[in-house]
């Protein structure tokens, strides 16, 4: 049985349970430059046609999370060239402009952070090509550089982005979690679900990933040092994985199972809560036509 996730994992959507739905579409459709995929009810996708990366649930009963409970620290939103993320960078720093929190070059990738509406991060980001990265000791070398978010827009920014339109592809590049401890996080995600540490922060932070991507999941400690299980809150709904085919499910399956984790399969898709009580849903990849 394989002991780790298949090169071709990647991730798919992250639900958020939100508190004013309309506010919400309007800084992930107007600002970031996503789709609306679907609107029905109390509920939204957004992403690119066939791509979902965002599902919104309103939770009118819910309340936000203290800032040190465990849960979302940014879903990382991946864009395919330096323009479009430019054009999105642009759209979001001119509609919303109280929501930019800080930009850096991690020598694999360029990255800027944003707050939502309600306080959920957000990371726009490019890959630098793979070639590029700096592999040592097993671990690929990412560091936190200033990136001139006014120098990058100057010289990446296309006329159609100052214009105001977000093309091109954009997915769930990562999604990075607040963890209780490193320790608990790595037995989990690496020795159970089967993730490769990418890099060791030592108790402060972890990085994962599958098929020697930077990092599919982040998880750290900054805020949150010693939180315990979640109880329902604003914010982080689920986080979705997506696995080439239905073996590497029923692989995965049978992984947690002899680790103790309670699973729920129904064929075409398995959900489970990591130690902090985060929902993950792990689904096949759709058969190629």
């Amino acid at each position: 049985m394989a002991e780790i996730l298949p090169a071709k994992t990647d991730m798919g959507a992250v639900t958020l349970k939100v508190a004013n739905l309309d506010r919400m579409i309007g800084f992930y459709q107007q600002g970031v430059g996503l789709d609306v995929l679907a609107q029905e009810g109390d509920s939204a996708v957004l992403g690119r046609p066939g791509v979902p990366a965002l599902v919104l649930e309103v939770a009118p009963e819910l309340k936000h999370a203290p800032m040190n409970a465990a849960g979302l620290f940014h879903t990382a939103i991946l864009f395919d060239s330096k323009a479009e993320l430019a054009a999105s960078v642009y759209s979001v720093a001119r509609k919303y402009p109280q929501s930019f929190t800080g930009s850096s070059d991690h020598f694999v990738s360029n990255a800027f952070y944003f707050d939502d509406p309600e306080g959920n991060g957000v990371e726009l980001y490019w890959d630098k090509p793979r070639d590029e990265w700096e592999w040592r000791n097993g671990e690929v070398h990412m560091g936190t550089v200033f990136l001139d978010p006014n120098a990058f827009l100057r010289e990446n920014i296309t006329e159609q982005g100052l214009e105001g339109a977000v093309e091109g592809d954009a997915k769930v590049g990562h999604v990075h979690l607040k963890v209780g401890d490193i320790q608990t996080a790595k037995q989990f995600y690496v020795n159970t679900v089967g993730f490769e540490v990418t890099i060791a922060y030592g108790t402060q932070a972890l990085f994962v990933s599958a098929g020697g991507y930077h990092h599919h999941l982040g998880m750290n400690t900054w805020q949150s040092a010693g939180a315990g299980t979640r109880t329902p809150a604003l914010g982080l709904g689920e986080v979705s994985i997506e696995v080439p085919d239905a073996g590497e499910l029923d692989a995965l399956t049978s992984r947690l199972k002899s680790k103790g984790v309670q699973v729920r399969n129904d064929g075409r898709e398995v959900t489970f809560d990591d130690p902090w009580a985060n929902l993950v849903r792990v689904v096949a990849a759709p058969a190629a036509a």
